[in-house]
């Protein structure tokens, strides 16, 4: 196993050192990195057997995982430098391997490409805060970044439900218990409705998809406590759609109704390519800090117009009133490509491909160059 051991940590310096962010490992195949968004073939690195797959997820699973017959195992590790998260699955009757390379050091929300106001969600004493986006989008790394803000400032009790821990979190100011699931608790709601009777403050979700948990969240925030969340969606708007559709029909009214009250904010989020003569340039002045990433996100604040729409079922207008909600600190996913754009950190054909409605991004475009504002923009580089 000490072989086994040593291959594993060689790959993942590979991966650190390279700026991978996933590392895919697979039976008759060499190792497989995705670094910029794009997966590339190691051609260097021997290609693996079965059984050398199998002995490094023994490695990372801490077991003999011969009987291992079906299903994936979830789980994080510190090694070669870095935090990685793993998935270890099944496929044809041999093991497969997924790894995720998490940021060393939970950094500023300006240096994710979110802005500074956002902080004021970590000062908030109760309610529902839900971050979204697709795998890997960076939602992890967002969460990371508010809950440290209150561990660092706030006396509080933060209890975290994960699948995997990604962020480790040593108490500061705030008490911090991290849980897992698999290894602390058999499932989310389970963890979930345990916290409510230990006295948090604060409660993360690694992710709210099961009825029972997104309805168990829902109560935490009605009941003084500050939640946080992450869902699959694309945007501000989907999120509601998504959280309500989950209930029976006669159940989604009273829902919107009290997710009308404690919804506090969304952030929905894509981690998108910089522009490719943006890099080079940035390469070129020998900037310290290339983006190769950039983060887009649409942001919504639950004011009383917002809440009214939820509550009343009004989906199709939230968007306009995110759309004229820039004083509260809101804007759209079109509004920010379109920021992007003009800032040169992305190309037209990536803001035209992530738009809900081009024509919107481009419209919005020629304002701000009439308006020959400034955009302070920062780069994205710390999101995965």
């Amino acid at each position: 196993m000490s072989s086994a051991s040593e291959l594993l940590k060689e790959l993942l310096t590979h991966c650190v050192k390279t700026g991978a962010s996933d590392l895919h490992l697979s039976p008759g195949q060499p190792p497989f990195y995705r670094a910029d968004g794009r997966l590339n073939r190691e051609l260097a690195w021997p290609v693996l057997s079965g059984d050398d797959v199998l002995q490094l997820a023994c490695v990372l699973a801490g077991s003999d995982l011969e009987g291992w017959s079906q299903g994936a195992i979830d789980g994080a590790t510190s090694e070669a430098g870095g935090r990685f998260r793993f998935n270890l699955y099944r496929k044809q009757k041999e093991t497969a391997i997924a790894i995720r390379r998490l940021d060393e050091h939970i950094r500023p929300l300006v240096e994710l490409g979110l802005p500074d106001s956002l902080y004021e969600l970590s000062d908030l004493k109760d309610g529902l805060v839900i971050v979204a986006g697709p795998t890997g989008s960076g939602k992890s790394t967002t969460l990371a970044t508010l809950i440290d803000r209150i561990n660092r400032d706030h006396q509080a009790h933060i209890i975290t439900i994960e699948d995997p821990i990604e962020y480790l979190h040593p108490s500061q100011k705030s008490l911090v218990n991290q849980r897992q699931i698999g290894i602390d608790s058999e499932s989310f709601n389970d963890a979930l409705v345990a916290s409510l009777r230990q006295d948090p403050d604060v409660i993360l979700v690694g992710e709210i998809r099961e009825i029972e948990t997104i309805r168990t969240a829902i109560t935490a925030a009605e009941t003084g406590h500050l939640v946080f969340a992450t869902v699959h969606a694309p945007d501000c708007v989907g999120v509601i759609e998504r959280i309500t559709s989950v209930f029976p029909a006669d159940e989604q009214s009273g829902v919107r109704r009290q997710l009308a009250l404690v919804l506090k904010a969304v952030i929905a989020q894509h981690l998108l390519v910089a522009d490719g003569a943006k890099v080079e340039a940035d390469e070129k002045a020998g900037s310290r800090q290339v983006a190769r990433r950039v983060l887009a996100s649409e942001i919504m604040r639950v004011n009383s117009a917002i809440g009214n729409l939820i509550a009343s079922g009004k989906s199709a207008q939230i968007l306009s009133s995110i759309e004229s909600g820039a004083s509260a600190g809101m804007r759209t996913l079109d509004q920010n490509l379109a920021e992007l754009m003009l800032a040169g950190m992305i190309s037209e054909r990536t803001a035209t491909a992530y738009a809900q409605n081009p024509q919107i991004v481009q419209d919005r475009l020629m304002r701000l160059k009439r308006g020959g504002g400034r955009i302070g923009l920062m780069r994205a580089e710390g999101h995965r």
